[in-house]
């Protein structure tokens, strides 16, 4: 099976409509209180591996742009979302975009990664496709703290904590602004999904280093580095 119609059968058979349209109200609560903190309006922002375009849709941003291998994105992009369906570990895809953003947007995707060189690549490639003192937004499955539910999804392979991606990223060449180990719980697959509690549980981050299985980190690319 090609890796577009696997994916697209996999995504499609994980979530149904219902659950997207859940995951969506979801979003907006963690956009408008929390993510758009480190989105200024007038930014123009990447999102890589964003499928379903429920972070890209509703920032709040001058210029969008997603990277997504699934060739359903396109279906779900609003109309100012300019949505390109490449692949970053393929170097013809990877030298030949050369577009530059103030802010780059991952989550959920290092972990379905085969290896640390790949990690790597699409950390090298954040880098180099950042303006100067721009910056790179993670939400991410921290394995010290998931490990018992990580593998529960058939396209996990990478384990990554907080502190190896931190090594990572001060090795490419940015600078650490913030890191939070523990921020939202490792997924809602199965679980009740309320906008109002996810409001209430962002307000109080004594309730992060309960539940959170998923780390949040800011990392931007000092100007002199450029």
């Amino acid at each position: 099976m090609k890796a577009d119609a696997y994916l697209k059968k996999l995504y499609g058979n994980r979530f149904d409509s219902r659950q997207i349209q859940a995951k969506i109200a979801l979003w907006k609560v963690l956009i408008d209180d929390f993510l758009q903190n480190y989105v200024p309006p007038e930014s123009a922002i990447l999102d890589i591996g964003g499928g379903y375009c429920e972070f890209i849709n509703q920032i709040r941003a001058e210029k969008k742009c997603l990277i997504d291998l699934n060739p359903d994105s396109k279906l779900f992009a609003n109309a100012e979302v300019k949505v390109l369906n490449i692949d970053l570990l393929n170097l013809e895809d990877y030298t030949s975009f050369t577009e530059e953003f103030d802010r780059i947007f991952i989550s959920n995707f290092f972990e379905h990664l085969r290896n640390k060189e790949e990690l790597l690549e699409i950390i090298s490639f954040c880098f180099d496709t950042l303006k100067p003192n721009g910056s790179l937004l993670v939400i991410q499955p921290n394995f010290k703290y998931s490990y018992k539910e990580y593998y529960d999804f058939i396209d996990h392979q990478l384990p990554i904590t907080h502190l190896s991606l931190q090594e990572l990223l001060q090795t490419v060449g940015f600078e650490i602004d913030l890191i939070v180990p523990r921020f939202l719980p490792f997924s809602t697959k199965g679980r009740p999904a309320s906008p109002l509690l996810l409001k209430v549980y962002l307000k109080l981050p004594f309730l992060w280093q309960i539940l959170g299985g998923q780390m949040f980190v800011k990392a931007s690319k000092n100007r002199n580095l450029s």
